[in-house]
This record gives C-alpha cells, structure tokens and sequence, in this order.
C-alpha cells in the first residue's frame, strides 16, 4: 500500500535506452509496451527494431536481446512490429503481441532460445495482460474487442467490445492497452474514442 502523504522524486533516471535512436544494445527506435516484473527486470518491445530487450536491475548500459533481431518478417524468429510484452512466471517464458505479424507467440527466456511458437493467430493484437489465474486477455484492433485465452485456447472468450467500432459504451475505436485487477475488471485504453474505459467481469458493458 502506497502511504497518503508519499512523495515521489521531481526527476527522473533513465533506466532503458535514452541514446538516441537506433539498433544497438543500449538504443530503442519506438518502444511500445513494456513489463515489470518482481525483481525489476523490464522487457520492452522495440517496435521499430522487431525486437523485445530485457535490462536487468541495475544494468543501464546495455541490454539483451530476448526475442527477434533477425529482420522484419513471419519467420518464428522474427517479429514484426511488437507491440506489447509479458513476462509468464510460470514458464520463464515471454509472451509477445506480434502485432503486423497478426499472432500472439510465446518465447522461453533460456539463452539458448533461438525462435517462438505461436500461441494465438489471425488476431490483429496490440495490448496483453494475465491475471493471476493465468488466463491471458487480448486487445484486438480490428475487431475492437477484447478476448480472455487460457493457454492452448486458439478462439477465446469474449469479455469486452466485441459490436463493432464506435464509441459507444459496448464499443470500442482501436482498443490498444490493457490492465486486469483482482477482480478480473479489464481496463482498455480506447484510443480513438480518447478514453479509459472499465468492463467489469461479466459485464456487456463499460
């Protein structure tokens, strides 16, 4: 719990990239979503470098690459245009929104790991989020919906959107990023329609 009266630091540090533009292994080119696990780690999906890096705690002076590097394109060791991470506990695994690549696609986290496996295709996917339960939600931005997965689960449930583009309150314009709380409420950045919106579990609306 965060005390009422805390303050925070008026600046702040750098902890990833912030050197310019570019493909080394301390640059970003258009970051999109990042992670955050318990022990600080932080992965990023460099977009506009096909990529995911991971910094650890207390390294800011390079990073690794953990998923893609090798060219945009469709190969399982490739990504294209990433647009959001995670980081699944359970199997030390990533799991990658491969955004123009039109799949969501899991990649272990051993340094042996040369390419991914494709958990979820034919979804045009921007944002990703897993509750405790382990299941894994999906925005879909052509669909302009959100989806629930438990994993091997290729067609999902519905739990947001899902009526077709438009700002109403059962609708969605480019649903982009998600948050899930203990209560497996979604919370949907709605971006075209510039705003949060909240669905609560069950709900046919927000």
């Amino acid at each position: 719990t965060i005390p009422a009266n805390a303050k925070w630091s008026q600046n702040g540090v750098t902890i990833v990239g912030g050197k310019g533009e570019g493909g080394a292994t301390n640059q970003l080119n258009k970051p999109y979503g990042l992670f955050v696990d318990d022990n600080q780690t932080v992965v990023v999906a460099d977009t506009w470098n096909n990529r995911t890096m991971q910094w650890m705690n207390g390294d800011t002076t390079n990073a690794q690459v953990v998923a893609g590097d090798n060219g945009q394109g469709n190969g399982l060791n490739q990504l294209n245009k990433p647009s959001d991470v995670l980081i699944d506990k359970e199997t030390d695994s990533l799991i990658i929104c491969d955004r123009d690549n039109q799949r969501v696609v899991r990649w272990s986290r051993r340094s042996s790991t040369t390419q991914g496996e494709i958990l979820i295709d034919n979804i045009y996917c921007y944002g990703l989020a897993m509750d405790e339960q382990r299941y894994l939600y999906v925005s879909d931005i052509v669909k302009h919906e959100v989806r629930r997965y438990q994993f091997g689960d290729k067609n999902g449930t519905l739990v947001a959107g899902g009526n077709g583009q438009g700002g109403g309150l059962n609708q969605f314009d480019w649903p982009r990023y998600l948050f899930v709380d203990r209560d497996h409420s979604v919370y949907v950045s709605d971006r075209n329609n510039h705003r949060v919106m909240k669905w609560n579990k069950g709900a046919k609306e927000g």
